[in-house]
This record gives C-alpha cells, sequence and structure tokens, in this order.
C-alpha cells in the first residue's frame, strides 16, 4: 500500500472498514449505470509512475486485463474477487468502466481493499516481482529476502505535502521473543500491527509503558482444513466427528485469554458487520455442549471402524509461525478424545501455501486473514468450487447459487438474513470448520503519529503517507 495506490481506499483515518469509509484515491469520483451492472470512474490526472510515466485509464484497464487473465499471473489467489467483472474498458484517457454481468454493490469494498492496487502498462509481472513499480508515497529502494525491505519518499508524489516520512524500514527478525524485546529496547518505532499477543501485550505495558498499543480483531480466523479427497477423510462421519471434538472456548482462554471470539466464516460482531450473531450461532453444530457433542463424534467414529482399539493416526500440518503452531498443538490434543492421534507436521513458511494450494497435506491447522469485511470476499474465495484459496477444495453448487444472490442483494438487512444462513449451512456442511476469531495487539512509540490500525482487516491500513514522527 506504501508503493501502489488504489482506485479508492477505506480511509486510512477511520478504523473500521466499510462502504461508508470509502475515499477517492486515484480516482476523482464515480457513478453507476441505471441497472446496476457499469461503475465508471473519472481518474486522477498528472500522476506520475515511480519511473516517471504518467499514469491513464490504460493501466486501470491493463491492471484488470492482468487479474482476470488466468495465464499471465503464477498464480492469483484473489481471482474469486472478480468472477462478476465482465471487462474493463478505459473510455478516455482518464475514464474507466467496470461492465459486470450482475449488480455488485460491495465491488468498491473490493477496491478499497490493499489487495487492489493499480499497476503500470509498461512493466512486466516478472519485473514488478523484485522491482515494483508504483504510484504510492514512497519507492522501493532495497528489497533483501528474508532480511528486510526499505523504502524511500516519492518526491514526485501527487499528493502535496505527502508523505511526511523520509522512507520506512521494514526488519524481518524471526524470533518473536527477540523482536518484542528489541521494541520494548527502542531499536525500533512500531511492532507488526498483529505481532502482539495477548500475553505479550501485558509484557510491554509493563516494560515498555510509554507505549501506544491497540488490541482489536484482526480479520483472521484459525481453522481446520481437511483433504476429503484421501481416505479416509473422503467419509465425512469422520470430518464431521473431527469439527464436534472442538473445544473452542479452551483455544479462546489458552491462546488469547479469552479475547477471541468464537464465529462462523465471517468476522463476528460488533466489529465484524456481516458475523453470525451469538444466539444464532449457538445453534449450530460444535458450538453447544462439548461433552454431549464428543459422544457424538466417538460414535460417528465407531461407525467408521476406529474406537481405543483402533485408533486413527495422521499428520497435522501447519505453517512454521507461532501463530499457526500455538493452536496445532491444541487441536492434536483434543483429537485424541475421538481416537485419532495426530503428529505435528511443520511447514516452512515459503513452501506452506504452495503445500495447501495443491492439497499436498491430509489435514491442517491453517489461518485464512479475509482483506476485507464483506462477504463477497468470504465466500467467493474461501469456498466457491474452484477458488485458489479454497484449500479442501469444497464445492457445492447450491451453495454458490447463494453467495451469487447475496452478492446481488442490495437491501442491506435481506443481504445479512441472506448471509447468515450461508454461514449457517457452511458450518453444518463442515466446509471448513471455524475454530475462533482472533484479536492481537500492534504497538508504536508515543513519538509515532498519524497511526489508525483498523479494527476488521488486517490488510488495509499500510498506506502510512499521513504517519510522522515527533521527535
Amino acid at each position: 500500500m506504501a508503493l501502489y495506490n488504489n482506485l479508492v481506499i477505506f480511509d486510512q483515518h477511520v478504523a473500521k472498514n466499510s462502504l461508508d469509509s470509502i475515499v477517492p484515491d486515484l480516482a476523482t469520483s464515480w457513478s453507476w449505470s441505471d441497472d446496476r451492472k457499469q461503475i465508471t470512474f473519472n481518474l486522477r490526472e498528472g500522476v506520475k509512475w515511480h519511473d516517471g510515466k504518467p499514469f491513464s485509464a490504460a493501466d486501470v484497464a491493463c491492471t484488470f486485463d492482468l487479474l482476470l487473465g488466468a495465464d499471465k499471473l503464477r498464480r492469483n489467489p484473489r481471482s474469486a474477487w472478480y468472477t462478476n467483472v465482465d471487462t474493463v474498458t478505459a473510455d478516455a484517457p482518464f475514464e474507466v468502466t467496470f461492465h459486470l454481468e450482475q449488480p455488485q454493490p460491495s465491488l468498491l469494498a473490493l477496491l478499497a481493499s490493499g489487495y487492489s492496487p493499480i499497476y503500470p502498462c509498461h512493466v512486466s509481472a516478472s519485473d514488478m516481482r523484485r522491482k515494483p513499480i508504483g504510484t504510492g508515497p514512497f519507492k522501493l529502494a532495497e528489497f533483501k529476502m528474508n532480511e528486510g525491505i526499505k523504502l524511500v519518499k516519492n518526491p514526485d508524489y501527487w499528493k502535496e505535502g505527502r508523505p511526511y516520512l523520509d522512507g520506512i524500514e521494514y526488519t524481518i527478525i524471526p524470533d518473536r521473543s527477540t523482536r518484542m524485546l528489541s521494541f520494548v529496547a527502542g531499536k525500533f518505532d512500531m511492532t507488526f500491527p498483529t505481532d502482539v499477543t495477548v500475553p505479550l501485550l501485558r509484557n510491554i505495558k509493563r516494560d515498555a509503558p510509554q507505549a501506544r498499543c491497540t488490541l482489536r480483531e484482526t480479520g483472521v480466523s484459525t481453522n481446520l482444513i481437511v483433504n476429503r479427497e484421501v481416505p479416509p477423510f473422503d467419509n465425512p462421519k469422520i470430518r464431521r466427528a473431527m469439527a464436534l471434538t472442538l473445544d473452542r472456548q479452551s483455544f479462546i482462554t489458552i491462546l488469547t485469554e479469552g479475547e477471541g471470539k468464537m464465529g462462523g466464516a465471517l468476522l463476528p460482531p460488533p466489529d465484524g458487520v456481516w458475523g453470525l450473531p451469538p444466539d444464532k450461532l449457538r445453534t449450530i453444530i460444535g458450538y453447544g455442549n462439548v461433552e454431549k457433542s464428543r459422544a457424538e463424534a466417538r460414535e460417528l467414529m465407531k461407525e467408521a471402524g476406529y474406537g481405543p482399539d483402533n485408533r486413527l493416526k495422521l499428520k497435522v500440518s501447519t505453517r512454521n509461525i507461532s501463530t499457526f503452531k500455538d493452536p496445532a498443538v491444541i487441536l492434536i490434543d483434543q483429537l485424541k478424545h475421538i481416537w485419532i492421534d495426530g503428529e505435528l507436521e511443520i511447514i516452512d513458511t515459503a513452501v506452506y501455501y504452495n503445500r495447501v494450494f495443491k492439497r499436498d497435506y491430509v489435514v491442517a491447522l491453517n489461518l485464512t486473514g479475509s482483506a476485507v469485511d464483506d462477504p463477497d470476499v468470504t465466500l467467493f474465495e474461501g469456498y466457491a468450487c474452484g477458488s485458489l484459496r479454497n484449500y479442501n477444495n469444497y464445492c457445492d453448487a447450491e451453495m454458490t447459487k447463494l453467495f451469487e444472490e447475496q452478492s446481488r442483494e442490495s437491501d442491506q438487512k435481506k443481504r445479512h438474513e441472506l448471509v447468515w444462513e450461508i454461514d449457517r449451512r457452511l458450518q453444518e456442511d463442515i466446509a471448513r470448520p471455524i475454530i475462533s476469531h482472533g484479536r492481537a495487539a500492534g504497538c508504536w512509540q508515543p513519538y509515532v503519529k498519524g497511526v489508525t490500525i483498523q479494527i476488521n482487516s488486517i490488510y488495509n491500513g499500510w498506506r502510512f503517507e499521513d504517519v510522522w514522527l515527533d521527535r
């Protein structure tokens, strides 16, 4: 976000992302057609790319040609966002139109995400991987794999007087304890905005009482993914038993000292806009009496041929960072209640997602972040047939029709009811059992000014053009 601009952006000074907080960025204004199938953007003139080339409507059209064309990228995990976009046309040097197959009120929210920058036509995708060119407030100065990233101020930034900072340095320190100690010692101005767990936050408040910290929803769920194509997990009874044995409150108590929240696929309220209310959540499989659920789970395991004298052995895969490993250990302990003995398989971050994309796993403890708190992101990206981020290949044509129906719905009350019913059915289908929704903190030194940490997504508040240091 520091390197690029979007057409529109979530206001960087408003903590909660919503349609009401979307403001212009490279677009100065927009308007919908009467049938709500076209949205036209008027673009900002006089903007330059970091290499001095002029920005125009052609760049917007090229960006979406790239995102909509599956053969041009190595992998496009968010291609499912734009399945409703037919074409994007450059109608004039500073005017573009998105042509939709069906009305989609949430499109603006998708375009406001940090994952929706506009790319230059004149730079190849291969060059952009290591030498990205944007229109944003900062330019890339140095990129060292596994060491850090250095950005410098863009002197030709189109927004007069911004950025305030001369540069930003991101330093990669693999060990979390070392990261926290370095921040407490004053070696860094900020922590990563979701790196501080509840116990670590208590330590920082003790050791660095001057620090400014915020604990809030991350928009990231801890969940269980099961490769339903691999025996015996092609048996729905085993998948259901695994979901029934989950003691979600134990995860929350151990990992976040009670700060995390139970929820379905969508981020729960009040910070989440679309998540299931508590009264609806309590009626769903596995969210009630744990011992009763486990008794049912054991009966299902018996029907599948397992029991105390015939235990199911498996590997539980997860990513090699603490936020994945810690809940994986708890999961393995809870699976023992239904005669499943798990062995933890730690996968290096560099290859973890490649493994799950290829479904090269059996059972995995996974974390899923939603870039935008909107059903169109969560449902199409995580649960639609064929989506790259649908890691366990859940596919239900009837559910996909419901996804499309809620996406078209302009009445917010009706859309809420549709989304709640969809979420309930996803949990009942054991599509991807949600264990909990995480809360975490970010901290910064008191001399860092202009920071707003957003509360319903960790992906959309990184522009930093208004951040400054008072020292």
